[in-house]
């Protein structure tokens, strides 16, 4: 599962939430901190397990 990154616009408390890619977006994420709905996702970076070619 894919994991969001956000900040709060309210208290700039950065936070990250994993969700299914199905879930996305389907309800309004809430700040953990001050339980805002003013948040923004930021953009993150990901990375990605390969096999090893011989």
């Amino acid at each position: 599962m894919p994991v969001y990154e956000y900040e709060c616009t309210n208290c700039g408390k950065k936070f990250s939430q994993t969700e299914r890619m199905s879930e996305h977006g389907k309800r309004k994420v809430r700040c953990p901190k001050c339980n805002s709905d003013k948040v923004v996702q930021r953009v993150s970076t990901f990375f990605a397990i390969t096999s090893k070619k011989s």
